[in-house]
């Protein structure tokens, strides 16, 4: 209760943020998560290490909600946004301990975030162009497993976003990463059109179709079980035989309705029977039954074709337009491609990697650029990176908290340096000194130069519009709101209390504190 909930939940943040905080920038450390079953996951992205580690604290779930919420609307700055959350819970409690408020300290953060996102607004740079966008990848990829490749990812990233960027917005849905273990991230590229993972539901069907006129189909091409229990009383060995032919017919004229619509490649979300299977192979049709839904969505973004619902309404004009399907065998997957498509909304992009755990960190890095890139194109506005952006608003908001009278003014003045952890932590990260770098940094910005931020690799501050460190605005925006709302609310806990059906039939709350890294190791009864 009181000062001990807060300090409980500010010790939760500040650990979650201590966490995560080596993996921050082009030099982070990455995180072995093991699972009880044993599986691996290798990854330094933020999202993931939280969304896998095993969370009891409720504090720190709020924590997570904020990073989760960053993956969701840019895809990127997890980490930023959980360290600056983390660190303003810190400074928060210094602040405490010399009795400010907690309603006041949450009044002040809220002026400071407010007044970051106008000093935002000022240092952020209009652009969208390609070589712009590029770099947003390129540096959204770096240091995340994809190093050597970055460039021709980024290639294959700005590609795909801009191909399926419709009225000035993208829905990443519409880019479909098809992961392949087995070769080199190089040999990765994209496809205009489709792949889907699954191959075709007969060895009997045709391997390739050229000119392709695509069904998209969510009907079973099968004979319904009926729906109520029901039997079904045989006097005579020919009512049995009229019985099956009656249902060879009735798969017969779905078979047929296909054939009729002029339809040669069928995508079936549902199932398909053997001997529909059997029927369809003869009239030389490609099928593929029980495909994904989000794959029959990207199919009748590329092809045009509209998915139908009932076999009996399929008619031409709901079909799409493909120049080829075909099958394929990559290492030991087997994908169906669709190419060629007429000015596709949706694009595949087919990722290789040398092993599973490779793989999967190059994908994760990739989802990253993409949601970079996909915000930079709708928003046309960028920041330059390497913590320039985070020092000229902690810049900006010292000044700003020296025109507030009250005490307030502490909060943003502690808001202020609590941004400063960015910098900090990819200095530390790079091995470099963090009070020399932080030094460099403000005096670098003096003059207005924003641009200035820190060169992990050339250990120095430099100009990061010539390095090319370029990020979203949305990205920073985003990170430093929603930080700044996690901290507000934490704040103003002040009592934990258990609730009923939650934590039935447990008078304490002693298994909230368990959590990897050293989290608390409880709380005292509550009654």
């Amino acid at each position: 209760m009181g000062r001990d909930a807060q300090r409980l939940n500010i010790l939760a943040g500040k650990i979650l943020a201590e966490t995560i905080r080596t993996t921050l920038g082009p030099k982070g450390m990455d995180k072995m998560l093991v699972d009880s079953l044993g599986d691996i996951v290798v990854t330094n992205d933020g999202v993931t290490i939280l969304r896998e580690m095993d969370i009891a604290h409720p504090a720190a779930k709020m924590l997570v909600e904020v990073a989760k919420t960053q993956e969701d609307e840019v895809g990127d700055g997890t980490t930023t946004a959980v360290i600056i959350a983390g660190e303003l819970l810190k400074k928060a409690e210094n602040l405490l301990e010399m009795d400010v408020h907690p309603t006041i300290i949450a009044m002040g953060y809220r002026q400071a975030a407010l007044k970051a996102q106008e000093i935002l607004e000022k240092i952020s740079i209009d652009a969208s162009d390609k070589d712009t966008l590029l770099k947003v990848a390129m540096t959204a990829m770096t240091g995340k497993g994809s190093e050597k490749a970055k460039e021709s990812l980024a290639e294959l990233v700005v590609g795909s976003v801009m191909q399926v960027e419709e009225d000035g917005e993208v829905d990443k849905d519409n880019i479909n990463i098809q992961r392949i273990q087995g070769a080199s991230v190089n040999e990765s590229e994209i496809v205009n059109g489709v792949v889907i993972d699954k191959g075709r539901a007969d060895p009997a069907m045709p391997k390739k179709i050229e000119d392709a006129k695509i069904a998209l189909l969510k009907y079973p091409i099968e004979v319904k079980d009926l729906e109520t229990d029901a039997k079904i009383k045989l006097t005579d060995p020919a009512q049995m035989q009229a019985f099956i032919e009656n249902e060879e017919q009735m798969i017969k004229d779905m078979v047929q309705k296909v054939v009729d619509s002029g339809a040669n490649v069928l995508f079936c979300q549902k199932g398909i029977d053997d001997l529909a299977q059997h029927y369809l192979a003869r009239a030389g049709i490609l099928a593929v039954k029980r495909a994904k839904k989000s794959d029959m969505t990207r199919l009748g973004k590329a092809t045009g074709a509209q998915l139908v619902t009932n076999i009996d309404d399929l008619n031409p004009e709901d079909l799409g337009q493909a120049g080829t399907v075909y099958e394929k065998k990559i290492f030991d997957e087997v994908l169906i491609f669709v190419e060629e498509c007429q000015d596709p909304k949706a694009v595949s992009i087919i990722l290789r990697g040398s092993t599973k755990h490779v793989a999967e960190e190059i994908e994760r890095a990739l989802e990253d650029a993409i949601g970079v890139v996909a915000a930079t194109l709708e928003d046309k506005k960028v920041v330059i990176g390497g913590g320039a952006p985070e020092i000229a608003i902690a810049k900006g908001l010292k000044a700003y908290a020296d025109t507030i009278s009250g005490r307030e003014q502490l909060a943003v003045a502690a808001f202020a340096e609590a941004l400063e952890v960015v910098p900090k932590t990819l200095a530390e990260n790079a091995g470099l000194d963090s009070i020399d770098a932080l030094v460099d940094l403000r005096s670098a910005q003096e003059d207005s130069h924003y641009y200035m931020g820190l060169d992990v690799f050339q250990g120095e501050v430099m100009d990061m519009r010539e390095t090319g460190v370029v990020e979203p605005q949305r990205v920073k925006k985003q990170a430093i709101q929603s930080a700044a709302e996690a901290a507000e609310m934490i704040l103003r806990i002040d009592d934990m209390i258990a609730a009923s059906g939650a934590f039935e039939g447990k008078g304490d709350m002693g298994d909230m504190g368990g959590m990897p890294g050293g989290m608390p190791g409880g709380m005292p009864p509550m009654m």
